[in-house]
């Protein structure tokens, strides 16, 4: 399956640089998924405890807020994303682009709609191409159900997001950005909290490889040994 192409060009929102930090200074998430399944909603319930409905298509906007984590502050960014709903002609600009907010982002939630079933099969190819970015298994991505409270139109079933998220080792939650203000937090703080553990690992690995081994101390038994070898092999 190709990867799905945006509604519109793909212009992501300029992404300053972070300065270097400790593990767990900076967290960059980026947020993935169809048209209107809720992602700028969800952004906006996280950092602001409203919910708002409706959005103007947007072209790929940028949060940064400092939150709380844990009893730290935590410079988090959040790129947001324009919905994939077609293959277009200019696929590979859009994939160049997607590309670019994929390498920048440490950390993704990838977003459907359980009332709409084609933003639910784009889950898997945006899964493949984050992994294509960061091989790294330890990458956290987290595979959201929105819109859960919308029952009565559900076109996934939980049983079906389980089993992707099963199949493509992931983790996976059902949430309603409009009626849960506290399952959209947590998912966003799980998010951070993984990431912060990912940053965390990479920088005890830098500093075990910066690390060089002290030589070892020379056995002067085995010296003495082999200096009166030589010394017999000569005099033969």
């Amino acid at each position: 399956m190709r990867l799905p192409s945006m509604s519109q060009p793909f212009l992501l929102a300029p992404i300053a640089e972070c300065s270097p930090g400790p593990p767990g200074a900076h967290v960059r998430l980026a947020v993935l998924g169809a048209r209107d399944v809720g992602k700028s909603a969800m952004i906006v319930r996280f950092l602001t405890k409203r919910f708002i409905g409706d959005y103007e298509p947007n072209t790929g906007n940028l949060y940064s807020r400092l939150v709380h984590l844990e009893g730290d502050h935590v410079a988090v960014q959040i790129q947001d994303t324009p919905g994939c709903i077609q293959v277009q002609e200019d696929c590979m600009q859009v994939l160049d682009s997607l590309s670019r907010c994929v390498k920048w982002a440490e950390g993704f939630l990838l977003v459907y709609s359980i009332t709409d079933y084609s933003s639910y099969q784009s889950v898997r190819p945006l899964y493949q191409h984050i992994r294509k970015v960061h091989p790294d298994a330890r990458t956290p991505i987290i595979i959201v159900g929105n819109k859960a409270d919308l029952l009565h139109a559900r076109q996934v079933e939980a049983k079906e997001g389980l089993q992707l998220a099963s199949e493509l080792g992931s983790l996976f939650l059902e949430i309603s950005t409009s009626d849960d203000s506290q399952g959209v937090c947590d998912v966003f703080q799980y998010l951070c909290k993984e990431v912060s553990k990912v940053q965390h690992a990479g920088s005890m690995d830098r500093r075990r490889s910066s690390i060089i081994p002290r030589p070892k101390s020379p056995n002067m038994q085995d010296l003495k040994r082999r200096f009166k070898q030589a010394l017999s092999s000569k005099v033969k």
